[in-house]
């Protein structure tokens, strides 16, 4: 009697050299590359960052139009370099709203599961996160400013004289007002790690940065004033502000005394991302 035997059934097998053989390591530079993606897929990023940008110039625009002609009701905040930069009071608003969504909008949708699964490390992601959103919106402030500034002193220069970038302490002004952006939306990201819900902060950004500011200032009397010169808001508008009414900061340690509150957020940040679960 024969006795057929079937030859062993071997597992299929990629092809000698196929990139799916072997598994990716987990790199910054590929972490960044996803977290960009995120920040350019989403509406929400993009939209706020656009509006950002485009009030910003708006506003510098409406402001020289309306101080095309100085008169007795114009205010003196109103015809200093910094005057036409006055979107910054907006840009704050969205620019914050925007570093809280890029965290929060992965907590919200249940991604952040995802995100430290596929990074499980996690200090990578918060860094690549970091990255992405200091290149695009420090690149899209410092721009805005920019472009405010001279588009807004073209307009007043067929009526009056005003500025140029070349000016005593205007180019630190301009520049400032991009970087305070910045570093304000920072915070925004450090509140998002450490809160987590949308909602909550939002809230705790708006109390923190613009809210527990004016009630120090005006309601606290004078010691209260000299505390809120520490705030982040008054730090940064010491920096980015040509007006500098008593109590105030020195533009320099108005920057510094901005970063460390940005450093601090950034360091509680780090904290809760590492010791709490997703």
């Amino acid at each position: 009697m024969s006795v057929s035997t079937a030859a062993p059934v071997r597992p299929a097998t990629t092809p000698a050299g196929d990139p799916s053989d072997v598994a990716r390591p987990v790199t910054l530079r590929r972490v960044v590359r996803a977290e960009s993606i995120k920040f350019w897929t989403l509406r929400s990023t993009v939209g706020v960052l656009a509006a950002a940008v485009i009030g910003m110039v708006a506003i510098a625009m409406i402001v020289a139009l309306n101080t095309r002609k100085l008169t007795g009701d114009v205010q003196l905040e109103d015809v200093l370099p910094s005057a036409t930069l006055q979107g910054y009071y907006l840009g704050q608003l969205l620019i914050g709203a925007l570093g809280v969504l890029f965290v929060t909008g992965e907590y919200s949708t249940g991604m952040i599961r995802s995100t430290l699964a596929a990074v499980p490390k996690r200090l990578p992601v918060l860094v690549a996160k970091l990255l992405v959103f200091l290149a695009v919106v420090a690149t899209a402030m410092l721009a805005a400013s920019v472009v405010a500034f001279l588009g807004a002193q073209a307009l007043l220069g067929h009526y009056r004289t005003g500025f140029s970038l070349g000016d005593p302490g205007v180019l630190r002004v301009v520049l400032g007002t991009g970087i305070y952006l910045t570093l304000v939306g920072v915070i925004g990201m450090a509140i998002g790690w450490i809160v987590r819900s949308t909602p909550g902060s939002l809230v705790t950004y708006i109390a923190v940065v613009l809210v527990v500011p004016g009630i120090f200032s005006s309601v606290l009397g004078s010691w209260g004033r000299h505390i809120a010169q520490y705030m982040p808001s008054q730090a940064g508008a010491s920096f980015s502000t040509s007006l500098h009414l008593p109590p105030s900061l020195s533009p320099w340690v108005g920057l510094g005394v901005m970063v460390l509150w940005t450093v601090a957020g950034l360091v509680v940040a780090v904290l809760s991302l590492l010791r709490r679960d997703a």
